[in-house]
This record gives structure tokens, sequence and C-alpha cells, in this order.
């Protein structure tokens, strides 16, 4: 069993960026938060998609199971946690419905999840959040609010706070000129990230090109191919076609009881910005 990874950049907990909504419209959910650890031994580990799920699907659920499969079978890390982060209004993104539409989806979502929260802290806002301050909240939440985890042996440790992604995440973290060297260092070698594999995506060019966080990537093998995508989804609903057992039947019946994605009427004004250059789910 390999070890779990310790990243290496400061570990001293951020102070938690302001928000430009007011802070008591925002509670931090824990309701399926564990809070013991089974194995004091192990590094605790907290998974955090970002993304704009657009709708949320199958696939990105799927992320969160494959991970615990991973973590599980080739890691030291104990899983305490798994959360989606939605994108705010302000990321603009052609095919983005309202940030109070797709937090509901993904609420539905996780519905028949034991372990799997919607933190609505990022699209609260009315700016824009870069991941890297995204991942920061996390951190703060867990380790400085709440001081950690209880291992069961009358001791807390930190939790480790990671990045859940695609496979594409990485190949726009290796291309030149779209991430800034601060973001890449402060992202994976703080926090570090979780990659699933993506068909269409070579895996291992991405990581030659970021070689000083090597350690702090996993790359976990998608064994069942689903390249199922927001975006697909969304052309199937303009076309009136069945999205049936691609995304959860709670989240189907919510987009037709608020007749999004039927038309191009979900896409914000404005140009794409933001995210746009650091895209962290695992399908559009």
């Amino acid at each position: 069993m390999a070890d779990a990874t310790q990243p290496q950049g400061n570990h001293a907990h951020p102070p938690p960026p302001d928000p430009s909504t007011p802070a008591e419209e925002y509670v931090f959910p824990e309701y399926r938060l564990k809070r013991v650890m089974d194995d004091a031994e192990k590094t605790p580990l907290l998974l955090v998609a970002c993304g704009s799920f657009s709708p949320i699907t199958f696939l990105h659920l799927r992320m969160f199971e494959m991970a615990a499969d991973y973590v599980k079978l080739s890691t030291d890390f104990e899983i305490v946690g798994g959360y989606l982060s939605p994108v705010s209004d302000a990321y603009r993104k052609a095919g983005l419905a309202s940030a109070e539409h797709r937090v509901s989806m993904c609420q539905r979502a996780v519905d028949a999840s034991d372990w799997l929260m919607v933190d609505t802290w990022e699209p609260m806002h009315k700016e824009y959040q870069p991941t890297a301050i995204v991942l920061d909240h996390f951190d703060y939440e867990i380790n400085a609010i709440r001081n950690g985890i209880d291992t069961g042996n009358g001791s807390r440790k930190p939790v480790q706070v990671v990045l859940l992604a695609g496979a594409d995440l990485v190949h726009t973290m290796s291309t030149p000129g779209v991430w800034s060297e601060k973001d890449l260092d402060h992202i994976l070698g703080q926090y570090g990230t979780f990659i699933v594999e993506r068909s269409g995506t070579d895996i291992d060019e991405a990581l030659a090109a970021l070689q000083p966080w090597k350690k702090n990537i996993h790359v976990i093998q998608q064994l069942i191919q689903n390249d199922v995508s927001s975006t697909k989804i969304r052309l199937f609903l303009r076309r009136d076609m069945s999205v049936r057992y691609l995304i959860p039947d709670p989240v189907i019946g919510y987009i037709y009881e608020n007749n999004l994605y039927m038309d191009d009427g979900t896409t914000q004004p404005g140009a794409d910005k933001g995210k746009a250059k650091e895209e962290s789910t695992a399908a559009n």
C-alpha cells in the first residue's frame, strides 16, 4: 500500500476570504462529516469538487466513489467527507443555470449518499472565487474552526483538503499561460489533487509539466468508462431527448419542473471568464 503524501506547502491556515454576502446567511454543512477516525494512524482526507454542475451528472458523483475506492486500496488516507462546491453566477459560462438551481440540483443528487454534501459558500458570492480560495475556505472551516478531526485516541489531527477533478483539469494546469505558477503551487503544493482519468486526455504528458508537484497528484483509473458530460445533457434536453439513467431522477424532475436547459435561456450574459481558465470538474 502506498504511503499518503503530505503536501509540502505552507500549512498555516489562511484567514477566511471576505464573503460578498452576509456571513450570517452561510452555514457550513457538516451533517455527514465524520466525527471520529476509524484508524488514528491514517491521514484524514477531505475531497472537494469545484465546478459548474449545470446540471450535475452521475459521473460527477462517481468521481467521489472512484476516489473512495482508490483511497481505501492504494493510500494511507482516510476519507472524512466529500463536498460539491458549485461556482457562482459570476462564472458566466454558456449553459450555466442560476446558482440557486444548480445548488438545488446538487442537493437532490446527494440525497441518497451517506457522505457527500453541497457547500453553498462559493455560489453565495457575487464575485468569482478562484479554486485556491475555495480550498482555503474548506481548510479554514475544517482545521481552523473545527480543529481537524478526533483521532479516537484523545488527540486531534488536521484534515488534508484535496481537490477532486477530472483529467481535463490537469491538462489545463500543464498548459502554459492558463494557470499562474502561484496558483498552481498553492493548489498542488498545499492541498494536492485527485484526478480521475478521462478518455482522450494524455495524463502522462500533462504530468510531465507538473513535476514539482507530482507526489501530490493522485491519478485514479476509470475502470468503467463514462464520458457523460453536462454539455451533452443540455444538448439532449434542447432536442427533447431522454436523459434518464444519465443523471439522477430527482435532478431530472427538478429540471422539468423549472424548465431548465430547454433552450439557450440558461446562458448568463457576458463573456466567459474566471474559471474558464481553471475548470475543475470531470465534465463541463
